[in-house]
């Protein structure tokens, strides 16, 4: 799928890592579940898994850490998150309805495999996909879980309408998943900062590319609204980030609350009915999690994290426009349509601007 760098938009002037994505951050893995059929039920969801240690995320807990830009939205566990600042498990992502599906599929197979030995409080985010899917039959559960689960690969990863973002709206396009990386000089050593965001918020008016108001030279005789009705812009974002910088949850917290500012660049509001959730974690510290032993760990200084800062806002920008960019027209619940957005429009419309 094409990308927002195939158009000749560069986000900023930090480095993207090997594959301008999550995965360059060394033993972050991605998977997806698409679900897409019409019969018995109109299906456009799917889930999302990202694994923070791999095939490790269930023994070695990470630093985590959260913010709520907006909570009109769901991301479960977060109450033990930020108690613990430890992220204990992967995160899974997927469409409203079926967050309790994948919490029991996640919590099943924890401890069926043995991994968990007392309680797991699950992170499960969401964001709703209503207008395409019709939400009426049982359409994510144990099977699509397992299954993204059993994609997880490091590397390049697929956009647009895959896993949780299969059905999602994004500035009345379509939108669906998108990601990105920043390689960020940091406390004298070289640093990687990847996202990977949900996007299904926001009005066209508001769109910005790079700066550009974009949204405001697209007509609806051009391109028409993916819903009949958006009210103030209501919809979501899930921003999930991740960095081998070693931070603790303090950290973490920090760089979640800036997803807020490359959100802000495209155009979201945090408007009253929109779910914009962002989860950061770490891998630059083993934690061995035992309570017979004090931990030893590294932190990166708060007057050395500025670079970090930057990457989160310049990945979490061009994740968003990857998202727009790869995501293709789909018809939908009762014949509903989203369209994408309009690529050569767009690169024209970006070469014509000033700057």
């Amino acid at each position: 799928m094409p990308r927002l760098r195939d158009l000749g938009i560069q986000i900023g002037t930090l480095p993207t890592g090997t594959y301008n994505a999550i995965t360059d951050v060394p033993g972050v893995l991605v998977g997806y579940d698409t679900v897409i059929s019409d019969t018995p039920h109109v299906a456009r969801t799917g889930v999302t898994v990202i694994l923070p240690r791999g095939a490790q995320s269930w023994q070695e807990p990470v630093f985590g850490g959260y913010h709520s830009f907006n909570g009109c939205g769901e991301v479960t566990g977060v109450a033990w998150l930020k108690e613990s600042g430890l992220l204990f498990n992967p995160i899974a992502i997927t469409a409203t309805p079926w967050v309790g599906a994948v919490w029991d599929a996640m919590s099943w197979h924890a401890i069926t495999s043995g991994y968990n030995e007392s309680f797991l409080l699950p992170v499960i985010a969401e964001t709703y996909d209503g207008w395409l899917s019709d939400r009426l039959g049982e359409l994510v559960g144990r099977p699509q879980f397992l299954r993204a689960l059993a994609d997880a690969k490091s590397g390049p990863i697929a956009e647009g309408n895959v896993g949780g973002g299969t059905g999602m709206i994004c500035h009345e396009f379509k939108g669906g998943t998108g990601t990105s990386s920043r390689v960020v000089p940091c406390a004298g050593q070289h640093y990687t900062v990847g996202v990977l965001v949900q996007a299904n918020y926001g009005t066209r008016e508001d769109l910005r590319i790079d700066g550009v108001p974009i949204g405001r030279s697209i007509g609806y005789d051009v391109v028409p609204s993916a819903r009949t009705k958006v009210v103030s812009g209501d919809g979501s974002i899930i921003v999930i980030i991740a960095t081998d910088a070693p931070l603790t949850a303090t950290g973490c917290d920090r760089l979640a609350q800036r997803a807020t500012v490359g959100l802000g660049r495209v155009g979201g509001y945090g408007h009253n009915g929109s779910g914009d959730i962002f989860v950061a974690f770490s891998t630059g510290n083993r934690i061995h999690n035992d309570p017979h032993r004090l931990e030893q760990i590294q932190v990166v200084p708060p007057t050395a994290m500025n670079g970090l800062f930057h990457g989160v806002a310049d990945a979490v920008e061009e994740a968003i426009g990857n998202a727009l960019c790869a995501a293709q027209t789909m018809v939908g619940y009762n014949g509903r349509i989203a369209t994408a957005m309009p690529l050569d429009l767009v690169a024209t419309l970006m070469r014509t601007a000033p700057h």
